[in-house]
């Protein structure tokens, strides 16, 4: 049984204090009048920093809204200066939104990983279902922080979503189009919809998983293959619509039809690289003796594949869309390459560049010191990615990693580090009855 180490608790809890007190700075000190919002804007061009543009700030989506309405440049210059000030005023709420999907995408990827291994009875990875299932522990409270940040989004608290704005949907015919699927009332029941799926797929599995320890036989076993493989079909469902719906839908203009796959393979390689990480630390502690090389050599197999699998997806989305410069679509990216050049190009160097270099050779993955390095830098440029997928949309060009963004990562990475350590704690760290569990403790690759 895995005891929690109170330095690692204090650790958490330290790290939680601290992020959410950059966060309610980073909320207090948001302008609420337009003048303030200039005046913040002047005064990061005086001090020579900020993403900033002052009087030329571009919100691609909500400007040209309000621009359609603007029948002459004082109405246009009022909208501008509107616009400039929801940027800023979104600026702590996208930080906390970004940080939040984040760790709450990280074990919602591990729960694919988890079914997919329960569906196809893999033998290799009983060993590793227990860390699987700790990690999943944190889609309670990371799912219900998530919707309830959706639900204040919906009650006007931020400017998010700009097709929750009543006054811009009115003049955009677009969106107008668009609003029978994007509504606030079909967006929270379908949100509820996909977190009531994937906590009670979660919660049951864990059950059957437990319930198997004491069985006499494999009744609990066949039932999780069951409810695993019929779990699959609902999370590729609502996994993409998640995607269009927390995520595409803050660019309402603009659509792909890669995009879901797009996200289920950042969230999917996240996931994976916590499992493999939490792994080595649990081992280095003396936990999981049975885990060996040969599965964190698989674990890491996956990091590197899936990040090849995440560079085919970018670059087929980039490439087409960039090579074909349809102006609603090629927008998206011009928006990125101006004003977020360097985590869009960081982020693709540290999750193609980086994880190609130092995991294409077999013996690096067996290193535990070294798949902890490459998993850093992949979890960091994922954050990135989520980052580069959010903020141009809701904060523009206004936009630079201070203490929202930090605060914003401490805290949630706190919350999840002690979820998740704490469900360890709840039941032995191997299972004793699963059919697999021999082939898994002699797997030698």
């Amino acid at each position: 049984m895995y005891t929690f180490s109170n330095n690692l608790k204090i650790g958490s809890f330290i790290a939680m204090a601290v992020g959410f007190i950059c966060l309610t700075i980073g909320f207090v000190t948001a302008p609420s009048t337009v003048e303030e919002a200039k005046a913040i804007v002047a005064a990061a061009h005086d001090d020579g920093h900020g993403g900033g543009h002052g009087e030329e700030a571009t919100g691609h989506t909500e400007e040209d809204a309000h621009g359609a309405a603007a029948s002459h440049d004082e109405s246009h210059d009022a909208a501008h200066d509107e616009h400039l000030l929801h940027q800023l005023q979104n600026r702590p709420w996208s930080a906390l939104y970004v940080a939040a999907f984040f760790f709450f995408m990280i074990s919602l990827g591990v729960l694919a990983f988890y079914a997919i291994q329960r569906a196809a009875q893999a033998g290799w990875s009983p060993l590793l279902f227990r860390v699987m299932e700790g990690i999943t522990a944190y889609l309670v409270p990371g799912g219900i922080i998530v919707f309830v940040i959706l639900v204040l989004s919906v009650l006007h608290m931020n400017h998010m979503f700009v097709w929750m704005d009543a006054d811009v949907v009115a003049h955009d015919k677009l969106l107008q189009g668009k609003a029978g699927y994007l509504n606030p009332t079909f967006f929270l029941v379908r949100a509820a919809i996909f977190l009531g799926g994937w906590i009670f797929y979660r919660q049951y599995s864990r059950k059957l998983s437990l319930a198997q320890d004491e069985s006499e036989d494999n009744t609990n076993f066949v039932k999780n293959f069951r409810w695993s493989a019929a779990f699959l079909v609902f999370y590729l469902v609502t996994e993409s619509m998640m995607s269009w719906d927390w995520i595409m839908s803050v660019d309402p203009h603009w659509f792909s039809t890669l995009f879901g796959w797009y996200v289920f393979a950042s969230m999917f390689v996240s996931g994976i690289t916590v499992i493999a990480m939490i792994s080595i630390y649990l081992k280095s502690k003396g936990y999981l003796e049975n885990v060996n090389d040969s599965h964190i050599h698989d674990l890491a197999k996956f990091m590197f594949g899936i990040s090849i699998f995440w560079t085919y997806l970018w670059f087929a989305q980039f490439m087409l869309i960039w090579y074909a410069n349809i102006p609603e679509e090629v927008t998206y990216f011009v928006a990125r390459l101006e004003d977020y050049r360097l985590p869009f190009f960081g982020m693709l160097a540290m999750n193609f560049i980086f994880p190609l270099l130092v995991l294409m050779n077999s013996d690096y993955k067996r290193v535990n010191w070294f798949v902890i390095m490459a998993g850093i830098i992949v979890l960091l440029g994922h954050y990135l990615d989520v980052f580069n997928m959010i903020m141009p949309a809701t904060v523009g060009d206004q936009w630079y990693i201070g203490l929202p963004e930090i605060g914003g990562i401490l805290f949630f990475g706190g919350l999840f580090v002690y979820w998740v350590f704490n469900a360890l704690t709840k039941a032995p760290l191997q299972p004793k009855r699963n059919p697999f569990i021999e082939e898994s403790r002699q797997f030698h690759y």
